[in-house]
């Protein structure tokens, strides 16, 4: 099968992408401005002593040459040792598992919600009239230029502050969850809509489907039972890019909500200049960039009508 030796590339290349990711950002933190013996004592008025940060530095190795600090932080990775935060004295893993849940649970309710919102739209006016398909795009068009800060923004003063229906922040029950969900989902609604509708409109137009209608099939069926599948491949395939990002987009509806996860863990560790928690975090964005699109890839396999699987 070329399935096994397709996935084994993928794999490969992933890997690649988390040593340029791991690589990139040790150097960028390490070279970035500040001192992070400073950082880790963690009182810049009390002035620490010469001495007090020499210790510290010959502690954490940050008195060796970068080179040597680099192969060490390679040659702990490998082993699965994300090293220990500098500031919250906790192991760089128990510090990302403690706010993961919140971010994927965010992440995936609106990554839910923006592709059922996307199918939706696109399958109700692809091919349609040309004032309900302009108004579709329109509508999308502002939508995925709007920044989640704008919307979320937006829906904070409607629902929150105006009706009072909703929290304006936290973490806790589903209510709280509904105002960021939407905010980080329908920039990306917007976009998966448009590309979908494309697709569709393309394939309304294939021999095959005139077929489909020949025998009598509803619109609904062959739309649903004909068109979507071999629509659905660039949505998939821009699905993986979407929900990859969705880490990063997470990071600003966090903030804006008062919520806790990974966006606000990563804010506070750039801030502080905790070296082994940007890199975990940053690690842990690549690896399920890796991961998603190698699933999307996969999955495109058994979507794609045309893709041999001999």
């Amino acid at each position: 099968m070329k399935l096994l030796p397709f996935t084994l590339r993928r794999l490969r290349d992933g890997l690649l992408v988390l040593w340029a990711a791991a690589s990139l950002t040790f150097l960028a933190v390490t070279f970035s401005g500040g001192d992070t013996a400073l950082a880790i004592l963690g009182d810049t008025q009390s002035l620490p002593t010469p001495e007090l940060l020499a210790q510290v530095r010959a502690e954490y190795g940050l008195d060796q040459p970068v080179w040597v600090q680099y192969g060490h932080y390679l040659g702990r990775l490998a082993q699965g040792d994300l090293g220990e935060s500098y500031r919250l004295q906790i192991p760089v893993s128990q510090a990302i598992s403690e706010q993961l849940g919140a971010t994927l649970q965010l992440a995936a309710c609106a990554g839910l919600l923006a592709v059922l919102l996307a199918l939706a739209s696109a399958l109700l006016t692809a091919g349609r009239g040309r004032r309900l398909r302009a108004l579709a795009s329109g509508t999308e068009l502002v939508l995925s230029s709007t920044p989640s800060l704008v919307s979320g923004l937006v829906l904070l003063w409607v629902f929150a502050f105006e009706l009072r229906l909703l929290p304006p922040s936290g973490s806790q029950g589903w209510q709280s969850l509904v105002l960021p969900t939407v905010a980080l989902a329908l920039p990306i609604m917007a976009v998966l809509a448009q590309v979908l509708r494309h697709s569709l409109e393309d394939v309304l137009e294939q021999p095959f489907i005139s077929q489909a209608r020949a025998r009598g099939m509803s619109d609904t069926a062959v739309r649903l039972r004909h068109a979507l599948r071999h629509a659905l491949v660039p949505l998939v395939t821009l699905s993986g890019y979407v929900f990859a990002s969705l880490l990063g987009g997470a990071v600003v509806v966090e903030l804006l909500f008062g919520r806790q996860g990974i966006g606000r863990l990563m804010l506070n560790a750039t801030s502080n200049k905790d070296v082994p928690l940007v890199l975990g975090v940053t690690l842990l964005a690549a690896a399920i960039y890796v991961l998603v699109n190698l699933l999307v890839d996969v999955l495109n396999q058994f979507i794609d009508p045309r893709s041999s699987r001999a």
